[in-house]
């Protein structure tokens, strides 16, 4: 039996080949030509992919909501708006960030930049948020970050601005792995040598603009390079490095906008488009407690229940936990989402202001202020900072710069390193030479009139889901506060999303579809 299956499969793989072999060559559909051909240039164009998400990340699916339509109750008087909104699939970390992922980001700085003192202190979380003057929580000042007992909690005492410098790194320290565990760049032990020297630093957008070559950086599986006078290696073949067309580097992480944040923490899934059970919580129901009969009762986040009651009475914890708990804790929402409810409260991308606007009501956020990448027009080379990062300036323009005058631009930029202290961040919202907000949605802030009747400014960021240290109010997704991007709290931290370059529908399988034909093969005659 086991020999005619065998003989089956060999039969059908023959006909696979056979098939193969007489497929036609790929072409453009608009100009016939053929794709992949070095003889007529070389112009690579690769098989579809559905991106997979990077470590970390679950999809979740775009649609329709109400931004701020599950609050029940306006205790802060606020009288904030409420919008229909349309957010794209994205993607979002399963679970909030952990010490242990932080100490993993200090680490790798502690070892690339051993002399750069500065940029490791301000990599670190400020454990001095534990400290009250009335309550006895020094000691994890000390224990709660760097103590193995708490190395699946989530990371406290990280600003706004730490938060968006970690997603940054992820997004490098990920794209290096999936090239060197691949073979597209050297592996860590070529590129190491076996552990005697440290990997040099990695930039994702450093590589994509062909500035990470070299003998001991290629890698044994780069792509084929069939463009004109494309030299040969050692293997006979030219190769080259992978490009953002190939469909394998991972996107940029980021925090989640606003209404991303709440969307997903919301967790709607509605069927045939009907949606038949409202959300005042990221999981069903109006209670805050489980009404499955093997958990009923259990308490379903990590918030306090009342004044001075943050865990319950000893023998009986309502939410077993104290202050924090594990990023993997509770029950997760229907997007499979761990503590988007209590735990920590989580940064989002959006400068805060009390009313979220009515204009943009497709992926809504309030902060874009917009960047570009120093680069010298002649050469096409990015400009880097000290540590090897490339500098970004704020945007001159809303649209492409004519050729002609990106000369006269980079003779008028500054070569000082803009990504110092107080420059990446600026500490003031004043002095700006240009306004980098191209949808004109910075607001005229009356300087004279903050810190005496408001602290709302443009480093006022928004956070989301309620805490540890907060009572049940803040739970609901639609509720928002506000804290500078340089401050930090014990009962604030974050996770990161990412943008999905994918079609909007995660999960088409069993759902009607709209026939699509192919595009028709041209073949010259």
């Amino acid at each position: 039996m086991k020999i005619i299956l065998r003989g089956r499969a060999l039969t059908f793989v023959g006909i696979c080949l056979i098939f193969c072999s007489c497929k036609h060559v790929q072409r453009s559909e608009k100009t016939g030509w053929k794709y992949n051909d070095k003889t007529n240039g070389g112009f690579q164009v690769f098989k579809k992919k559905h991106p997979a998400p990077g470590p970390g990340l679950i999809p979740i699916e775009g649609g329709t909501f109400v931004e701020g339509g599950s609050a029940d109750q306006d205790v802060q008087y606020d009288l904030v708006d409420k919008q229909r909104r349309s957010i794209a699939s994205f993607y979002m970390d399963e679970t909030e960030v952990s010490n242990s992922n932080w100490l993993e980001y200090l680490h790798w700085i502690k070892t690339h930049y051993p002399e750069d003192r500065e940029a490791y202190y301000n990599a670190l979380p400020d454990t001095l948020v534990w400290r009250r003057p009335l309550s006895a929580n020094e000691p994890y000042v000390n224990s709660y970050f760097r103590h193995t007992a708490f190395q699946d909690y989530p990371v406290v005492g990280v600003t706004w601005e730490q938060a968006n410098d970690y997603c940054d790194w992820r997004t490098d320290a990920v794209n290096e792995g999936i090239l060197r565990e691949t073979g597209r760049i050297a592996d860590f032990k070529t590129a190491s040598n076996d552990g005697a020297k440290v990997v040099p630093a990695f930039n994702t957008e450093l590589y994509l603009n062909n500035q990470i070559r070299g003998k001991d950086v290629d890698g044994k599986r780069m792509p084929l390079d069939l463009s004109v006078g494309a030299k040969a290696g050692e293997d006979g073949k030219a190769r080259r490095p992978v490009r953002a067309e190939d469909g394998i580097l991972k996107g940029h992480y980021r925090l989640p906008s606003e209404a991303e944040w709440e969307y997903a923490a919301l967790g709607v899934v509605a069927k045939d488009e009907n949606i038949v059970e409202g959300k005042m919580y990221p999981w069903s129901g109006m209670g805050l407690r489980s009404p499955k009969r093997q958990t009923q009762g259990l308490i379903l986040a990590n918030f306090k229940r009342g004044m001075g009651d943050y865990s319950g009475v000893a023998g009986s914890l309502n939410d077993k936990a104290d202050i924090t708990a594990p990023v993997r804790s509770y029950l997760p929402n229907d997007f499979g989402l761990y503590n988007m409810a209590g735990n920590v409260n989580e940064w989002t991308a959006d400068t805060y202001r009390q009313l979220r606007g009515e204009d943009d009501d497709m992926n809504p956020i309030r902060g874009n202020e917009f960047v570009n990448t120093r680069t010298d027009p002649k050469t096409g080379t990015i400009i880097v900072d000290k540590n090897g990062h490339p500098i970004h300036d704020p945007a001159k323009s809303g649209s492409k710069t004519p050729y002609a005058l990106t000369l006269t631009e980079q003779n008028q930029t500054k070569t000082a390193d803009q990504t110092g202290p107080g420059t990446k961040y600026p500490s003031s919202i004043d002095g700006k030479p240009y306004n980098p907000d191209q949808r004109g949605y910075n607001d005229t802030v009356n300087n004279l009139l903050y810190g005496r009747t408001t602290l709302v400014n443009d480093r006022s960021k928004v956070y989301k889901g309620g805490s540890w240290n907060d009572m049940a109010y803040w739970l609901n997704p639609a509720t928002r506060r506000f804290m500078d991007q340089a401050a930090a709290s014990a009962d604030v931290g974050f996770r990161c999303a990412m943008t999905m370059e994918d079609q909007a529908e995660i999960h088409p399988e069993g759902k009607p579809h709209f026939p699509v034909k192919k595009a028709p093969v041209y073949i010259p005659k």
